[in-house]
């Protein structure tokens, strides 16, 4: 199983979803860092991801890689995080056949209804119990 964790601007993000698929995840998922910019990709790193890579050209190349694409629901939107996001990569992320697991944050002019504002780490807790689920469901069809 192959999960990928997109962030950009500094990775704070990106670095605490990391940190808790490691700790709640089996030793041989492998998680792939893909930041927008390298900072990004260094916290995730740092974090216990397996492997990095930043970019537009990374992001849209492991898009179609992995298994699992995790971040901020912002990572489908084109120029995202002040415009780090580009619009090729919101195309090869939504586009992708991986099961996508995003936080619903309200964060910019793009508001989604019906979503709680929780605090971070009750949305990352949530996120994770998600990606359980899912791989969990995944792994018993095959």
């Amino acid at each position: 199983m192959k999960i990928a964790v997109i962030d950009g601007q500094g990775g704070g993000i990106g670095k605490h979803i990391t940190e808790k698929i490691r700790r709640e995840f089996p030793e041989n998922t492998e998680l792939l860092a893909l930041g927008t910019n390298s900072l990004a990709t260094s916290a995730m790193l740092r974090a216990g991801a397996n492997e990095g890579a930043t970019g537009e050209n990374a992001v849209i190349y492991n898009a179609w890689r992995v298994d699992y694409i995790v971040g901020p629901v912002s990572i489908l939107f084109p120029n995202a995080m002040l415009g780090e996001l580009t619009p090729k990569m919101a195309d090869a992320i939504s586009s992708s056949p991986a099961v996508k697991v995003l936080l619903p944050l309200n964060r910019s002019k793009i508001n989604i209804v019906g979503i709680k504002n929780e605090p971070l780490p009750h949305l990352i807790e949530e996120l994770v119990k998600r990606l359980k689920e899912l791989t969990e469901v995944n792994r018993n069809k095959k």
